[in-house]
């Protein structure tokens, strides 16, 4: 039977596996030539380790058992000690040896996300020589920062660096004889970044900002600054063409980001801040913006309230998504408000963990009846929402393609039974730690959905008998995070 399958056809069945360890495990027991076969096959791997240097080797092994790989992802493990990820220079080139084991080892890499520990410049000039086709690279960097080397990858679409906090050597423009303030007469194609733990004096932020004018995508994570006291004069340059936003735990910085978003940002279509905002910057941009923003998502506690609800009435009519999280100093009448002025247009809405929805009753009702195009509605993590309050919304809601009520402590069997009578489209639905929603109220639903496709439950609440059906109508069911 191992002689019948050419090895093409078994390495086109392996691609074609989950990548979960009971489809691997299965393949490894057969033969050993299955399991080169199936290691040869797969295009991804992730891996954690411990920082030791027996690992290096370990690892040179292992990857040469790989050839095929374009995406791969090197961690720590959760049981290193904690000692071991200082970033002094014995640390940085350890991981240096890491990397150069990858750039030896796996020339066909796409995509490469290494958080392992800080790196150098030395060692991602190298990779850059023998992984020329990257297009995504993760990875931590120590102070000073020396950034030029993006420019050695010419196929870099999407970057994502961690600063780490502890200084590394201060040689890298020594090194390769670079300057922080180079201008570049080349094709930068960088469209998607991701930087966290930038401070002020953070120099070489600058330079990568005047140099990324192709930007589609900006993420700032945990950032005092955007760099040194040239950096807001260069932040310009790579923000007016940024179609997605994202702002995280970035207060003391964010008032003046928004500012030259508002001022020089038309395109911008999503904005997401989570964690920090001041109420009077939030609000200037909203009322000045002048792009056609169509998705906004906020995580703020304490800084969102009506007035913000009332300026995105009125100024971002447009809006295709809006989702709010743990907004305490909302209320009832700002959310029926914004209901009445976005119900031509909205198509996903999400209220997480929100005390209004549990304060305010009819409040859902009233924005079904406004809202009634909705596609997507997540109320995950209201632990109070009762069965009456959600069904008089979803009555109102036929439109719904997908529902998320994770967390949604009180809800019982009886709004199961709605949902497959009023929501005839639904494809996907979330009741992940619902206990007031048995085993038989999921085998119902199973039944009686024609469109579903997925639905996420605790495994114990799913009977043999929905797990028959789920399989015969192709429903997804899983426990998922």
């Amino acid at each position: 039977m191992d002689d019948m399958l050419c090895d093409e056809l078994l390495q086109e069945i392996f691609r074609k596996l989950p990548s979960t360890p009971p489809s691997s495990l299965s393949v490894s027991l057969v033969s050993k030539r299955w399991l080169n076969l199936y290691r040869s096959s797969k295009a991804s791997l992730s891996l954690k380790f411990l920082p030791h240097n027996s690992m290096v080797i370990s690892l040179s092994s292992l990857l040469s058992h790989y050839p095929s790989l374009s995406f791969l992802s090197l961690v720590l493990s959760d049981a290193a000690d904690s000692t071991s990820s200082n970033n002094d220079s014995s640390t940085t080139a350890f991981f240096d040896n890491v990397l150069f084991v990858v750039s030896s080892s796996c020339s066909n890499l796409r995509h490469l996300r290494f958080l392992a520990g800080p790196v150098s410049c030395l060692s991602l000039f190298s990779l850059s020589k023998s992984c020329s086709q990257l297009t995504s690279i993760t990875a931590s960097l120590s102070r000073p920062l020396f950034l030029n080397w993006v420019v050695s990858f010419p196929c870099l679409k999407e970057l994502c660096l961690h600063v780490c906090s502890t200084d590394g050597v201060d040689d890298g423009d020594k090194q390769f004889g670079l300057s922080l303030n180079e201008e570049l007469d080349v094709k930068f194609g960088l469209e998607t970044l991701c930087v966290s733990g930038i401070q002020a004096d953070d120099k070489g932020i600058s330079w990568l900002w005047r140099n990324c004018k192709r930007l589609k995508k900006l993420q700032l994570r945990s950032c005092d600054s955007v760099g040194d006291g040239e950096s807001f004069a260069s932040f310009i340059w790579c923000v007016e063409g940024l179609e997605e936003v994202e702002l995280r735990k970035c207060r003391s910085i964010i008032d003046r980001v928004l500012l030259r978003l508002a001022q020089n940002c038309a395109s911008l279509i999503s904005l997401l801040i989570y964690d920090g905002c001041s109420r009077e910057g939030l609000l200037e941009f909203i009322t000045t913006c002048r792009c056609n923003l169509q998705k906004l998502d906020l995580r703020l506690p304490l800084d969102l309230n009506n007035d913000h609800l009332l300026a995105i009435a009125m100024n971002l009519r447009g809006l295709l998504t809006l989702r709010l999280q743990s907004c305490c100093l909302v209320t009832g009448e700002g959310l029926h408000i914004l209901g009445v002025a976005l119900n031509p247009t909205l198509e996903e809405l999400a209220l997480i963990n929100c005390d209004v929805v549990d304060r305010e009753i009819g409040l859902l009702a009233t924005l079904g009846q406004n809202l009634r195009m909705l596609r997507k509605l997540d109320l995950s993590y209201n632990e109070m929402l009762v069965d009456k309050e959600l069904i008089s919304m979803l009555v109102s809601c036929n439109h719904l393609t997908e529902l998320k009520l994770r967390g949604c402590r009180k809800l019982t069997s009886m709004t199961m039974v709605t949902i497959s009578k009023t929501c005839k489209g639904l494809q996907s639905i979330d009741i992940m730690n619902c206990p007031g929603i048995g085993a038989q109220a999921v085998e119902f639903f199973v039944l009686n959905c024609p469109q579903m496709k997925q639905i996420v439950v605790e495994e114990s609440k799913v009977s043999d008998i929905a797990r028959t059906w789920a399989c015969h109508k192709f429903i997804e069911v899983t426990s998922g995070s």
